[in-house]
Parts: structure tokens; C-alpha cells; sequence
């Protein structure tokens, strides 16, 4: 059987688009490579072929998923303020309960930092995002300041651990550490 010029290229794409989805939704100890490879039609050994490992598949798949995110997520021109179409998205239940299509960072930030494997593809997508939130007020209504809190530190945690740039590592952790500031106790 003979196939087009183009058919290793083809399938390399197959395999990151669904290895994107599949990190996004199980992480990536998560996803077994002979699963993965047998949901293409494809077997194990074929995988060697187009990657020189887990790893490489990793990358080229965060890249993948970061770049489907931010063009989803382009907030678009009439949108008043421009964060607001992106967090209302971000913040969705359909987002919540659809990883597998949603942003990689939840899943893979905390991954990539445990793995002691930073990411310069998440430093790109910190950056991409943090410009399209960056006219954002955090306002929490009365009694929800301490949840707005811990995920602020618990987000910034995880992504000052993913991030590749250690001095926007550090930056991130400053940020959030500056912008919370515990009420003064009451007298």
C-alpha cells in the first residue's frame, strides 16, 4: 500500500491533536502511549516514527493546545471590556467539564512543575494571557475573598512552576502575593 507524500506529516498531526486532547482531559501520566495510539488506528512501535519520545509528544502537544486556545479565546473586537468574553469562557461550565477541548494550564501546568519540566510554551501562553486579562479589576464580593484568594495562590503556584523563565516565575508569585492583602483586623 503506497501512501501520499504527505501522509507522515498527516499522521504526526493526528497523533498530537489527539495526545493534546487527551493530556488536557487525563495528564500526561495519565495517558498511556499504547491507549493513545491504538484510539488512531495505529500501533505502539509506530510512535518511535514520528517522536523520539513521551516527552518530545508532550511539547509538541502543549504547543498544539496552547495555540488552539489563544486563537479561541481572541477576544473579539466589539467585546466591552475584552477580558470580559475571555474570563466568562474561561470560567464556564462547559469549559470545566470539557477538558479534553479547554485550556491546557489546569492540568498540565501543575504536571509540568511536578515533573520538574518547565515550559517555554507556557511561559508564551502566561504571557498571551495575562496581555488579554491585563485590564481586569479582582473585586470579590463579600464573603468570597477567601476563595478569590486561594485560587489566585493556588493558580499562581502552578503556573509560577510551569513556567520555563524564572524571573517571570518569580514575577508571578510577586504579583499575587502583592495583590493580596489581608483586611486589618477589626478593633
Amino acid at each position: 500500500m503506497r501512501y501520499t507524500s504527505n501522509h507522515k506529516a498527516e499522521t504526526r498531526q493526528r497523533i498530537i491533536g489527539e495526545a493534546a486532547r487527551r493530556f488536557r482531559k487525563d495528564g500526561i501520566e495519565g495517558t498511556g502511549l499504547v491507549p493513545l495510539m491504538k484510539a488512531l488506528g495505529l500501533t505502539h512501535g509506530g510512535f518511535y516514527a514520528h517522536f523520539e519520545s513521551k516527552d518530545a509528544l508532550v511539547q509538541a502537544s502543549l504547543e498544539a493546545a496552547a495555540e488552539q486556545t489563544l486563537e479561541r479565546w481572541q477576544a473579539p473586537p466589539a467585546a466591552d471590556p475584552p477580558a470580559r468574553a475571555v474570563i466568562d469562557h474561561y470560567l464556564s461550565t462547559q469549559h470545566r467539564d470539557e477538558p479534553g477541548d479547554g485550556c491546557p494550564l489546569p492540568t498540565l501546568a501543575a504536571e509540568l512543575g511536578l515533573r520538574g519540566q518547565p515550559s517555554a510554551t507556557a511561559d508564551a501562553m502566561v504571557a498571551r494571557m495575562t496581555a488579554l486579562l491585563g485590564d481586569c479589576n479582582l473585586a470579590a464580593a463579600p464573603g468570597d475573598e477567601g476563595i478569590v484568594a486561594l485560587a489566585a495562590m493556588v493558580g499562581a503556584l502552578t503556573l509560577a512552576r510551569a513556567v520555563s523563565d524564572g524571573a517571570a516565575s518569580d514575577g508571578i508569585l510577586a504579583a499575587v502575593r502583592a495583590a493580596l492583602q489581608p483586611a486589618p483586623p477589626e478593633t
